[in-house]
């Protein structure tokens, strides 16, 4: 499928999925927020994921989702289903994955900051570890000497090949928080004898991708990792490291409904760049999370007053700091196309006009968009934030207790209808007050 007729397909399910949450009453004036992800779109891109691998190596793959992306139980069963593990960060990640019936030798722990807990429950499961730093991977020689593990191991190396558009989520700078910086004095050195020491250590881990990482630039973190393998299998004698983990990271296109770059396109990058990764001689792990499932998001906010201010119009919506907080407080960084939509779900037309979409939230700065060219929003219409399936639907900022909106997901079926499910159900005001430690009223009192 071509990346035009894929961005056609993506439109016209999120144009059909608007007018039917109006119409089923998903949506209204007493539910005036909703986000919804389609599922035939996250199908499409897992299967655009699997077949480019498969298409370039014999060699086994596991491609292990970033649940950070997307921490939804409902959502990793249906990667499962569609072939993937996960990757995990946090206990919580963990857990999801497992109740989402996903097997712990499909899944991947890597945090910088691992417990000796984390670590051990890892270890009797058999789920893969990658040790972050000389510290961790201390701990973990005593956790494997005190009871053996299946898990494979390994260690993730920070290959210091510079920053991206993004210098916050840029994870191979130089002065990366992660893993072991490949260019300081000593430290290849130390890693190759981190290997000889150690038998068992059979993977390299690197995450050089990041949202604003050109594919070239991916693609050299990767040759780094590919070539400290081959050195490390050199001076052992054998093919010790016999897994690469590439990681995650593939930038998202937010500027339009196209998918670009493509897995097929960061394929071929790679076979340019670092051809030895697909002889089959080493097994590969990918870690793909956002690439997965942003495009395939939408937020949906009943705009609730139409106004203007010095000049310009400005839509307040439901939509805000609490669902897009990374757009409110960096929007240069994280700019959100929004879409209008009439009153009843339709797409609206007109001459395009600079206008403000603002939040809820009761600051100045709550704004989904800033003079964004759209036609113009006026009350009891739709604004729906797009791409907004990664990481939107993650990190609800709880600013004036707002309430966590309900997610669905929905399928466009052949006679046009749209069927929906729950994937997770709208917070009540109950559960603000329980998590806002409702059960202790009294606790301070006490003291």
């Amino acid at each position: 499928m071509g990346i035009r007729e894929n961005a056609e397909l993506t439109a016209g399910a999120r144009d059909a999925a608007v007018r039917a949450a109006v119409e089923q009453g998903i949506v209204g004036p007493g539910v005036p927020i909703a986000a919804f992800l389609d599922v035939d779109g996250i199908r499409r891109s897992a299967a655009a994921l699997t077949s480019a691998f498969a298409a370039a190596t014999s060699a086994p793959v596991l491609h292990a989702f970033a649940v950070k992306a997307a921490p939804l139980v409902p959502v990793l069963r249906l990667l499962r289903d569609a072939g993937l593990g996960a990757e995990v960060a946090s206990p919580g990640e963990l857990a999801l994955a497992r109740a989402a019936g996903i097997r712990p030798a499909q899944t991947v722990l890597d945090s910088p900051a691992k417990t000796p807990a984390e670590l051990r429950e890892a270890l009797a499961l058999g789920i893969a570890v990658n040790a972050d730093n000389p510290q961790e991977l201390a701990r973990t020689d005593a956790l494997v000497r005190s009871a053996p593990s299946s898990s494979p191991l390994g260690i993730r190396i920070n290959p210091q090949t510079g920053s991206g558009a993004i210098d916050a989520l840029s994870t191979a700078k130089a002065t990366s928080k992660f893993g072991v910086a490949l260019q300081d004095e000593g430290a290849r050195d130390w890693l190759i004898q981190a290997c000889l020491d150690r038998p068992w250590l059979t993977r390299l881990h690197i995450h050089s991708g990041s949202q604003g990482i050109p594919l070239a630039q991916h693609a050299q973190g990767i040759r780094e990792l590919y070539e400290l393998a081959e050195e490390i299998n050199a001076r052992v004698g054998r093919r010790q490291i016999d897994t690469l983990d590439i990681g995650g990271g593939l930038s998202v296109n937010f500027a339009s409904d196209e998918e670009s770059p493509t897995y097929d396109e960061f394929v071929r990058e790679l076979q340019r760049t670092v051809p030895g990764l697909f002889t089959g001689s080493y097994a590969l792990v990918t870690e793909f999370g956002r690439s997965l499932v942003a495009k395939h998001g939408t937020i949906l906010a009943r705009v609730e007053y139409a106004k203007s201010a010095g000049g310009r119009p400005v839509a307040v919506t439901h939509a805000g700091a609490q669902v897009a907080t990374r757009t409110v407080y960096a929007p240069a960084s994280w700019p959100l196309r929004i879409a209008a939509y009439d009153p009843k779900g339709r797409p609206k037309h007109g001459p395009d006009v600079a206008q403000d979409v603002a939040g809820p939230a009761c600051f100045a700065g709550d704004l989904l968009a800033e003079n964004q060219r759209l036609p113009l929003l006026e009350q009891d219409d739709w604004a729906a934030a797009l791409d907004t399936g990664a990481y939107y639907f993650a990190h609800h900022y709880a600013y004036n207790s707002l309430a966590r909106p309900a997610i669905y997901g929905f399928k466009v079926i052949q006679d046009g209808a749209v069927r929906f499910a729950t994937v997770r159900a709208q917070q009540t005001t109950d559960e603000i007050v329980a998590e806002s430690g409702g059960a202790f009223v009294d606790g301070l009192g006490d003291l």
